[in-house]
């Protein structure tokens, strides 16, 4: 079943449905009757409770659009309405009826006419490039227009047109037709008014740079700051943990660092960094690296269009994934079209070799795993009064894989069987994507949750089960400001891409490691402003997933990079087997569950398995977790950062020895053959944020 959140908004979305459709009814009912109130009542509730649709139900909006009953028709209709009870109610002359519909159009053709220059100017706005961490001054961008105007023609429509509409109410009651006549004046001075404003940024004072002028300017920066190495991630918007967990090594490494985008919406999920990033969103943009002195690109993800900076042949590529599992995917046949990857430890080198997929050994690079190092290591078996157990299923996967996940087939009976045992505190972390492909994986999801919520309220209600003082929540609330200050750039509401780039040009130095320290300080403060008997559900961005990992004495996991990483603990993990092979065959085919409980799906083992984390004596697998983690993660000398470094420093090498072997300007053909690509991929294509910035999907 749905989440109670899901059936929420979807009741909400209905109820708005219904009562706009009975505000239509009755508006016309009114005007036909004629009833006065019923009238009065139904035309100005129908345009306040669309003015609250565009504010809340954007999904709505998106509904009725796909219907084609979007912002204008359903305000065309409603002023159409608007002139029938004008007629029966008010009785105009002649001419005071064909001054309302001569208003009415005038003050749709007024809108219409703001609705092109924001087309110019969204056009206009529209730069091939867009920056963050980078001194863009030179190219004299402007601070944005107001978001009303260029980017929210629903909004604007509507707000505009209420003195329209009360001015033709008012008519309706007294019979005065100068209270119409004056509403629909004011709605075209403020269409007229709002058109010249916004006209002033098509001005050249205000206008943006061209094409060519900042593709140039790009250049000239990429000659400046000489950038080393990159790395390349473009994906949706839930996806952004998987670059931005290679952060602190990018800008680790010796060198000087970039990181591509492809999104233009990217931009603001990569978390905070003092790395200069770089959105080129069309692939003939994208060929400006090509003459510059990047030399290696990193891939922490696959994605359709990975092919086309695969193109440049003055780059080398490498794939470093953005974790560490069995799964099939893992051994992705497209890792071969990389000129190397680079892997953890010898488990993944074993990994591809078995899969014979066409990488080829000499290729695979082991460089561990440095985000590792915030995981603290097993000091002993615990000694608080709670067993802390986090519970971390993967997702469902694009593949129908058997055993993706545990959380269909099993989750419901781990969690029954953990909230079972008194002095067990669980921590369940879904995968953040859990539910995106399979809705049976979303709905076990809820369910869990709901036998969460319910021993807590079951808890609770027992003798003795203090809370942290306020003291606690207060310290909370302030760490999480201080770490929103740091960590997010503050806007304003009217802010576009290229005023954001103004905004974000140059970050503090040190900024990033500040928000590093921000965030690990939160995070205890998090712990502590919970109780410690008290189970939690993690799904946001706090605490992270490594602190998960430091606050629990045992993960129950998938097949997934999660035991990868938990490994570095060398703590008890356990492992839900729901592939449908036996214990010795599981264990075979996925090395990293060797030294893991298999648990079944009907979770029979849990109360060996937490017995064992209590009692070392009963700890068998421990020496196999320390050998495991070797052959998974690689040696802990040299450090795994080290490694990395080396393994950039030898590429970066790689890529120097091909320039100085090919013959100067024979590559030059590769940005206009892109272009001519992107002219046929791109024939009848929408400006670049028409479509998320259309009143349609427009948030509050």
């Amino acid at each position: 079943m749905p989440s109670a959140g899901l059936l929420s908004a979807r009741k909400g979305q209905l109820y708005a449905l219904l009562a706009l459709l009975a505000l239509y009814a009755a508006q016309l009912a009114g005007a036909l009757l004629p009833n006065l109130p019923l009238f009065v009542v139904a035309s100005a509730g129908g345009l306040a409770l669309d003015l609250v649709v565009q504010q809340r139900q954007p999904r709505l909006l998106a509904v009725l659009g796909r219907a084609r009953f979007d912002i204008t028709a359903r305000q065309l209709v409603r002023d159409l309405l608007l002139v029938v009870g004008v007629a029966r109610l008010a009785e105009p002359s002649t001419a005071g009826e064909a001054t309302v519909v001569a208003g009415l159009l005038l003050a749709y053709a007024t809108h219409f006419s703001c609705q092109l220059v924001a087309l110019l100017v969204r056009r206009d706005r529209a730069l091939p490039v867009l920056t963050r961490n980078v001194d863009a001054s030179q190219l004299g961008l402007s601070t944005a227009p107001p978001r009303i105007l260029a980017r929210q023609p629903g909004r604007r429509l509507l707000s505009f047109m209420v003195p329209a509409t009360t001015g033709l109410l008012v008519t309706v009651v007294t019979g005065d037709m100068v209270w119409g006549v004056t509403g629909l004046a004011a709605t075209v001075v403020a269409f007229a008014a709002g058109t010249g404003w916004l006209a002033r940024w098509l001005l050249r004072g205000r206008r943006a740079p061209d094409e060519r002028t900042t593709l140039d300017w790009l250049d000239a920066w990429l000659a400046a700051y000489r950038p080393t190495h990159a790395m390349y991630f473009s994906g949706g918007s839930s996806s952004a943990y998987q670059a931005n967990m290679w952060l602190g090594t990018l800008a680790a490494v010796e060198g000087r660092p970039l990181i591509v985008l492809r999104e233009r919406f990217m931009m603001q999920k990569i978390a905070a960094t003092d790395v200069p990033i770089v959105c080129l969103p069309k692939v003939a943009h994208l060929m400006a690296l090509e003459h510059s002195p990047l030399k290696i690109m990193i891939h922490p993800a696959n994605s359709g269009k990975t092919s086309q900076v695969l193109r440049i042949p003055s780059l080398k590529h490498t794939f470093v994934n953005h974790g560490e599992s069995d799964k099939l995917s893992s051994c992705n046949p497209y890792a071969k079209a990389y000129d190397e990857v680079w892997v953890a430890g010898p488990a993944a080198r074993e990994r591809y070799q078995l899969a014979d997929i066409g990488v080829d050994d000499r290729d695979v690079v082991e460089v561990g795993r440095p985000q590792l190092a915030p995981i603290r290591p097993l000091t002993g078996p615990p000694s608080g009064p709670f067993l802390n157990v986090l519970y971390a299923p993967t997702w469902e996967g694009w593949t129908d894989d058997p055993g993706n996940t545990s959380i269909m087939l099993a989750g419901e009976h781990l969690v029954r069987a953990l909230l079972a045992d008194p002095t067990v505190r669980l921590v369940y972390k879904p995968h953040p994507m859990t539910g995106s492909v399979d809705p049976r994986a979303g709905e076990a999801d809820a369910r869990i949750r709901a036998l969460i919520d319910a021993a807590n309220a079951a808890r609770a209600a027992e003798p003795g089960r203090d809370r942290p003082g306020p003291q606690a929540a207060a310290d909370l609330a302030r760490r999480t400001a201080e770490l929103n200050e740091l960590a997010d750039a503050v806007f304003r509401p009217d802010a576009d891409d290229v005023e954001r780039m103004l905004v974000q040009a140059l970050p503090e130095p040190g900024r990033a490691e500040a928000v590093g320290r921000a965030q690990e300080a939160c995070e205890a403060a998090f712990w502590a402003s919970v109780a410690e008997w008290e189970h939690q559900i993690v799904d946001g961005p706090l605490p992270g997933l490594y602190s998960c990992f430091n606050t629990t004495d045992l993960l129950i996991s998938d097949v997934s990079s999660v035991v990868s990483d938990y490994l570095a603990s060398e703590k008890p993990y356990a492992v839900a087997n729901t592939s449908g092979l036996d214990e010795e065959a599981f264990r075979a085919a996925f090395p990293t569950v060797r030294a893991a409980t298999i648990l079944t799906p009907d979770a029979a083992g849990v109360p060996a398995l937490l017995a064992a984390v209590r009692d070392p004596a009963r700890d068998t697998l421990a020496e196999a977790r320390t050998e495991l983690k070797r052959h998974l993660l690689g040696p802990d000398e040299p450090p795994s950062l080290a490694r990395f470094d080396a393994a950039v420093q030898a590429l970066c090498a790689r890529a120097d020895a091909r320039r100085a072997r090919q013959p100067a300007g024979g590559e030059e053909s590769l940005r206009e053959d892109a272009l001519r690509e992107e002219t046929r991929l791109r024939l009848g294509e929408s400006v670049p944020g028409d479509a998320e910035e259309s009143e349609d999907s427009v948030t509050a």
